[in-house]
């Protein structure tokens, strides 16, 4: 493989585009919104300045991962000479319904279609192409150029062969793939999502503050972050969505979203990307301040 497209520019999307950039594949990054391409480039080029800073990268590989992004904003152009194509669009099952319906009609018949969902189906994002055989999940772990983990997800059509080269493919980027079967959740946030919640209901249920939750979980558990504070740099948007998906796939009540998650999304507070979630978030400022809501 050689000639990558990464559908998304946002955090999951150019952090994939910069991995895969980084260790020498040609990336086609597609967003309909040049705006966002601009910024993710930036992004990336500001996460490459950090890896020089640590003495992991020089600057001519800097120099060579950024020529080896091409910014897209029309997807059928984007992906006519792809090898891979990952989609890392926000997680809203119709929105990745229709963004693969488009890149298998768009895409080579022999091009592998990837989805970095964290708990939508792989059989049925690929219900909805004729190369059921040759769609798998390539979950990255936020920040992708830092995580290791790279979690393979096998639909029920996805052939040995499609797995063997993924799993192939994310150990040339230094990941460390792991094989699991397509079930709401899948491993990652079948475990993660339910103590993020109960996190919540904790606060929700007066039993202890933010800090003090947080604290526990660290200092305890040897979280190197607390799962309140893990939630706001997931989304809390995020969270809730993948506790929906599960609430449904299983159709078991311990999977409900804790109303107070509900609520603060409802109320726009989603954790980093909006400024506040159980925490504010001052641009340049590594101090986090428990919001007045839960001081």
């Amino acid at each position: 493989m050689k000639n990558i497209s990464v559908i998304g520019s946002g955090t999951m999307g150019n952090g994939i585009a910069h991995t895969f950039a980084q260790f020498g594949y040609k990336v086609s990054l597609i967003d309909v919104n040049e705006i966002a391409l601009e910024k993710a480039i930036q992004t990336i080029t500001k996460n490459l300045d950090r890896q020089i800073a640590k003495g992991s990268i020089s600057e001519n590989q800097k120099a060579d991962a950024l020529n080896n992004i091409t910014n897209f904003t029309n997807v059928k152009e984007g992906v006519k000479n792809a090898d891979l194509v990952v989609e890392a669009a926000t997680e809203n099952v119709d929105l990745k319904l229709s963004i693969f319906r488009e890149i298998d009609s768009s895409a080579p018949a022999d091009a592998i279609l990837a989805s970095n969902t964290s708990s939508i189906s792989i059989t049925k994002i690929a219900s909805v192409t004729n190369r059921g055989d040759k769609v798998v999940g390539m979950h990255f772990m936020n920040p992708v150029p830092v995580m290791k983990l790279v979690e393979v997800i096998r639909g029920y059509q996805t052939s040995d062969e499609t797995t063997k080269t993924i799993m192939q493919l994310a150990a040339s980027l230094e990941k460390v793939p792991v094989e699991v079967n397509d079930y709401p959740g899948f491993v990652a946030n079948r475990i993660l999502m339910p103590m993020i919640n109960e996190a919540i209901y904790t606060l929700y249920e007066n039993v202890a503050g933010v800090y003090e939750i947080d604290t526990v979980m660290k200092l305890g558990m040897s979280h190197p972050m607390g799962p309140l504070q893990l939630a706001d740099f997931i989304g809390l948007d995020v969270c809730l969505a993948i506790l929906k998906v599960m609430q449904d796939g299983f159709g078991n009540p311990k999977y409900a979203p804790c109303p107070l998650l509900v609520n603060m999304v409802m109320a726009g507070k989603k954790g980093v990307k909006s400024g506040e979630g159980f925490y504010k978030y001052t641009a340049g400022s590594k101090e986090l301040v428990v919001s007045e809501k839960f001081a």
